[in-house]
């Protein structure tokens, strides 16, 4: 292969992956803790978009609870952004042994 295909090839796989990732920055993905009582709505940037609260997960004599579910919400939140962001990366790369991951504004 010359260097010239190799390069429009790079160059094309550059414009793909900078529009999945305008793409991804607009997806959200919801995550919950304690059966319900906290939901956080996360998009593709790491952003808390949402966080919902239910009034029986208040309790002032048990502030650590509620933080504990909000914190449990918000990372595994994050981690569903980073999961999508792999696979789709992945289906982008096509199997070329490129990591998923790392991504400027999408972790890693």
């Amino acid at each position: 292969m010359d260097i010239r295909q190799l390069m429009k090839q790079a160059q094309e796989m550059q414009k793909r992956m900078a529009a999945l990732q305008t793409e991804l920055a607009r997806r959200e993905v919801t995550a919950g803790a304690g059966g319900g009582q906290v939901e956080v709505v996360m998009n593709g940037k790491h952003e808390v978009v949402r966080l919902t609260i239910q009034p029986a997960a208040v309790d002032p004599a048990d502030v650590e609870f509620l933080q504990d579910l909000i914190v449990t919400a918000v990372n595994e939140a994050a981690r569903q952004v980073d999961a999508l962001a792999e696979k789709e990366m992945g289906s982008l790369t096509g199997g070329l042994g490129l990591p998923g991951g790392g991504l400027p504004g999408l972790g890693g």
